[in-house]
């Protein structure tokens, strides 16, 4: 589990592209400083398993799913990566609860600056909409942000200084492509309201049959 809060900008060193997956080695720093083999860290906002590490890099296993899913699959050597290593239970929880799941690849439609922010528009699909609230927060490519308005088709965020230039949104613009990840109480919200409708429909049915031979059949109590 992260929180959205990128420790450092990570640099693409190689790409082995294998028939269905690829391996990514990444230099970085302040990410390696406690790693080992088999740690969990955030590439962009997908969650990926340290499979090999030296003093300034370290490798991961992309698979089809995850270069399907997210945008990993179009990284060329040099790009710059937001990095986050996993959540500590000791740490503190500066930006919100991000599972590194990648629900959706979307495009920058829009790039506006006002003064030292900027504010960038997002496309929306159906499947991601339901989950997009006006001042929640949503994930974009590893980044904890708040969504600071929304449309039918796109959703806004507003990008400090700080956040642009600690981050790969700040060298984002129109066209590009970014992960999104929504908030995980919205998952779990529709989850419990969805079970709630189903047990509700479930209670309605059990209380208009009647107790006769024919219930008990159908229920398996009798041949």
């Amino acid at each position: 589990m992260f929180t959205g809060i990128v420790e450092e900008l990570g640099t693409i060193k190689s790409i082995q592209v294998k028939p269905q997956d690829a391996i990514l080695e990444i230099q970085a720093n302040d990410v390696l400083s406690d790693a080992k083999v088999g740690d969990s860290i955030a590439i962009d906002g997908a969650c990926l398993t340290i499979r090999f590490l030296t003093s300034e890099t370290f490798t991961v296993d992309a698979s089809a799913e995850t270069l399907r899913r997210t945008t990993l699959g179009e990284r060329k050597v040099g790009d710059h990566v937001n990095l986050e290593r996993s959540l500590r239970l000791s740490d503190r929880l500066g930006g919100h609860l991000v599972l590194g799941h990648v629900d959706a690849v979307a495009t920058i439609r829009s790039w506006k600056d006002e003064g030292d922010a900027s504010v960038m528009q997002i496309t929306m699909s159906r499947t991601t909409k339901p989950y997009v609230a006006y001042k929640g927060s949503i994930t974009i490519d590893g980044v904890s942000l708040t969504v600071s308005n929304v449309h039918a088709d796109a959703f806004e965020v507003t990008l400090i200084p700080h956040t642009k230039d600690v981050t790969t949104l700040g060298t984002k613009r129109n066209g590009a492509k970014v992960n999104l990840e929504v908030d995980i109480v919205a998952r779990y919200l529709e989850t419990l309201l969805k079970n709630s409708e189903e047990t509700t429909e479930l209670s309605k049915q059990s209380s208009s049959e009647t107790l006769n031979l024919n219930f008990l059949a159908k229920h398996g109590y009798i041949d």
